[in-house]
């Protein structure tokens, strides 16, 4: 005869452990996310997370595909390859910028899970059409992945505000301080100094890179 916990406790699946782990990360960082802590949180022993996970790196690689399976691969067009080119970057920064802490893992197993092979093809045809060899195109496809990853990873729009911090009072602080730096020396840091300490509008930001990325693709198939 079942036991009552049994009939009433539904069933940890491997997707809920994936979502819990994707929203601890999010709130305390990748370090929070163990094989016992999720336990924790689902409300069951260890033993019971060996069933879908053998062990925190595996739990790792789920989460890396979980990311990479949400990316939105846009269908193939008529347009020149560098405006598609940006469109998968693009589909790509998407997918993984709400996470920053778990970006990195995106590398472990896009050359493993399906979609994360369908991103590679797309992108090495793409460059192929812009007249690189597969070695070369390999390497820029590489860079152009590990530089969005970067990006997000090191996010540099303000973390949400603290009660105990007053914003404000700290960017004039450090607007200030580059003020008042010697003019003969850092003329263009000074100059530059309201943008640098200003609060950075975050789409604007990521566009600014996506286009440089491909700007500098365009500029090495140029050369």
């Amino acid at each position: 005869m079942a036991r009552k916990s049994d009939v009433t406790r539904p069933r940890l699946s491997r997707e809920a452990i994936v979502a819990g782990a994707v929203a601890l990360a999010d709130a305390e960082g990748l370090d929070a996310v163990t094989i016992r802590r999720l336990a924790q949180e689902h409300g069951v022993t260890p033993m019971a997370m060996y069933w879908h996970f053998s062990d925190k790196d595996s739990l790792l690689d789920g989460l890396a595909e979980h990311l990479i399976e949400a990316v939105k691969l846009p269908a193939p067009t008529d347009a020149p390859w560098d405006a598609q080119l940006r469109e998968v970057l693009a589909a790509f920064l998407v997918a993984v910028r709400p996470h920053p802490a778990l970006a990195n893992l995106t590398l472990r197993r896009i050359l493993a899970a399906e979609p994360g092979l369908e991103i590679a093809e797309r992108v090495l045809e793409l460059l192929q059409r812009a007249g690189f060899t597969p070695a070369r195109g390999a390497e820029v496809g590489t860079f152009l992945v590990c530089s969005i990853i970067t990006l997000v990873a090191a996010d540099p729009s303000p973390a949400p505000p603290r009660p105990e911090v007053d914003e404000d009072q700290a960017r004039r602080d450090k607007l200030a301080r580059l003020a008042s730096l010697p003019p003969e020396r850092y003329p263009r840091v000074i100059a530059a100094g309201p943008a640098l300490v200003a609060c950075r509008d975050g789409d604007d930001y990521f566009d600014l890179n996506i286009d440089l990325l491909v700007e500098g693709v365009r500029g090495v198939r140029r050369r």
